[in-house]
C-alpha cells in the first residue's frame, strides 16, 4: 500500500513515548512504510535505556519461554502473542544486523559486548532515521483527540498533530528523570480507560529498626537468605524460613505467613535494607504492608543449620577462649555489622570466649539464623527501578495492543499493567510490545 502524502502536522502514527518501547514500535512502523512522528517530553530518547542495568543495559535473557512468561507473575500471560511475533532471537537478530554484538552472563542476563548502554541507544536512532521516523523532542502530550470514537490526533502544549493512529509509550511513573512521569495514565484515563494503582516494583524497603540499620549502612552481604513474613518481627518463629526461593519464576508457593524468599546478596542503607534479593521480594511486601505488618528475618549463615551452627560456635569459643566475643564473631560478621550484632544479643562485648553461657550461645546462633526487621514502607514509587499497574490489561488485546475502548489507540510498554524481576525481563517486554504495537498500527491505518 502507497500511503497518501500528508499535511504538514498531518501523520499516519503517533508515537508518544521515545524510550525502549516508543523507538521500537515508532521505528517498526516507518519500517513498513508509514509516516511517523515520535514525540519525547525529555530533551533525548532512550533515557530510561541509558541507566538500565547499571549503565550497561540488560537487552534480554536466555531463560526459556515458560520461564520468561513466570517472571511477569500472573499477568505473563498477556505477552505470549508479543513473544510468539518478536522474541529474544527476533531481538538479538535484529541488534545484530545492525552492528551490537551481545553476550550472556550470570543468570542468563544478555549485555552488549561493549557493556555500553549508549550503543543501544544509538542504535535506535539509527532505527529511526533509516525508516524516516520524525523525532520531536522537549514536547510533552497532554491529550488525545477523537472523532467518531477513533482516534485523530494529539495536544501538545504549542500545537496539535493529526494522525489516524496512537501509539503510547510513555513508560511507568518511576525514574522521572528519564521522563516517566506517569503522563499517559491520565490521557487514556480521560477517555475512559482503567488504571491499575501503580505500585513501587524493584524498589529498597524502609524498615522500623534505622537506628540499627544505620550502624550497619553500607555493608553487603553475599548468600543471605532474606525472608519476608505477614506480621510482626517478634512474632515470628525464626523456625518457619524456609531453605528454598520463593518467588516469581519459581513452581513452589510460600505457605502463610511466609510471603517470599531470595538467597544471594543484599545490603543495608541508612534507611533500611537493599541490594538484589531485597529489590526482587520488594513489590510482594509493598502488597503485604496493605494488609498488615510485614517483617523480613535475615539467615546470616544459610549453608550452616542450627545444630551445625551451634557446634561450631562452641568449638570457636573453646579454641579461643582468652578472645573477646568481637574478636570471635570476626569469623562470621563483616566487621561493621560486630558491634551492633553485640548489642542486639545483650552481651556485655568486653566478655571473653570462656565466659559466654548456654543462653548468650543460643542468643548468637538466634539471631545469626534471623536478624530481624520490620517493614515501615518502601521508599517512594519514583525511586523504584520500575513500576507495577498502569493500563488494565482487560481493555488492551494481547494480539495487537490494541485498546478494546478506543479504535485506533495501541499500547506497549511499561505503562500496561506489566512488571517483571531484573534480568532483561522488563525490557525483553517492551521491545516485543513495541514491535507489535507498532506493526499493528500500520495494519489499522491500511484496513482503515
Amino acid at each position: 500500500m502507497i500511503f497518501m502524502q500528508k499535511e504538514k502536522n498531518e501523520n499516519d502514527i503517533i508515537v508518544i513515548g521515545a524510550g525502549a518501547a516508543g523507538m521500537m514500535a515508532a521505528g517498526r512502523a516507518g519500517e513498513l512504510g508509514a509516516k511517523v512522528l515520535l514525540l519525547e517530553k525529555t530533551d533525548d530518547c532512550g533515557k530510561k535505556i541509558l541507566v538500565s542495568g547499571k549503565t550497561r543495559c540488560n537487552l534480554t535473557n536466555a531463560a526459556e519461554l515458560n520461564h520468561f512468561i513466570a517472571m511477569y507473575g500472573d499477568n505473563g500471560r498477556f505477552l505470549f502473542s508479543a513473544f510468539h511475533h518478536f522474541y529474544r532471537t527476533e531481538l538479538l537478530d535484529f541488534f545484530n544486523h545492525h552492528g551490537l554484538a551481545t553476550k550472556v552472563e550470570r543468570g542468563g542476563r544478555i549485555f552488549p559486548v561493549s557493556d555500553d548502554a549508549h550503543d543501544v541507544v544509538r542504535i535506535f536512532k539509527k532505527y529511526l532515521s533509516e525508516n524516516n521516523v520524525t523525532l520531536k523532542v522537549n514536547t510533552k502530550v497532554t491529550g488525545i483527540t477523537m472523532k467518531d470514537d477513533s482516534v485523530y490526533g494529539v495536544k501538545t502544549k504549542d500545537q496539535d498533530y493529526r494522525c489516524k493512529a496512537v501509539v503510547l509509550a510513555t513508560g511507568g511513573a518511576t525514574w522521572p528523570s528519564t521522563g516517566s512521569t506517569g503522563d499517559g495514565y491520565k490521557i487514556v484515563a480521560a477517555w475512559g480507560h482503567n488504571i491499575v494503582k501503580p505500585k513501587p516494583a524493584l524498589v529498597p524497603l524502609i524498615v522500623r529498626e534505622q537506628e540499627l540499620a544505620q550502624s550497619m549502612q553500607g555493608v553487603s552481604l553475599r548468600n543471605v537468605r532474606a525472608t519476608a513474613f505477614q506480621g510482626e518481627a517478634d512474632s515470628i518463629d525464626s523456625r518457619m524460613t524456609p531453605d528454598c526461593i520463593y518467588g516469581r519464576g519459581e513452581k513452589k508457593s510460600p505457605r502463610h505467613p511466609v510471603i517470599e524468599s531470595r538467597f544471594g546478596e543484599m545490603l543495608f542503607t541508612h534507611f533500611g535494607l537493599g541490594g538484589p534479593i531485597i529489590l526482587l521480594m520488594s513489590l510482594s511486601v509493598v502488597e503485604a504492608l496493605e494488609k498488615g505488618l510485614v517483617s523480613v528475618l535475615i539467615d546470616l549463615k544459610p549453608a550452616l543449620t542450627r545444630e551445625q551452627l551451634h557446634k561450631r560456635l562452641q568449638r570457636d569459643l573453646d579454641n579461643f577462649s582468652k578472645r573477646k566475643i568481637s574478636g570471635i564473631l570476626k569469623e562470621y560478621l563483616p566487621a561493621k555489622m560486630i558491634e551492633p550484632f553485640i548489642g542486639l544479643t545483650g552481651i556485655n562485648n568486653e566478655k571473653l570466649a570462656h565466659q559466654i553461657n548456654a543462653a548468650e550461645r543460643g542468643k548468637i546462633v538466634e539471631i545469626l539464623k534471623a536478624l530481624r526487621f520490620n517493614i515501615k514502607a518502601s521508599l517512594p514509587l519514583e525511586k523504584a527501578i520500575v513500576t507495577a499497574g498502569g493500563v488494565s490489561l482487560n481493555e488492551i488485546d494481547p494480539r495487537t495492543m490494541a485498546s478494546k475502548l478506543i479504535s485506533g489507540l495501541f499500547f506497549c510498554g511499561e505503562v500496561m499493567d506489566i512488571d517483571a524481576d531484573t534480568g532483561g525481563y522488563n525490557l525483553q517486554a517492551a521491545f516485543s510490545t513495541g514491535y507489535l504495537a507498532g506493526e499493528k498500527a500500520v495494519e489499522y491505518i491500511k484496513a482503515s
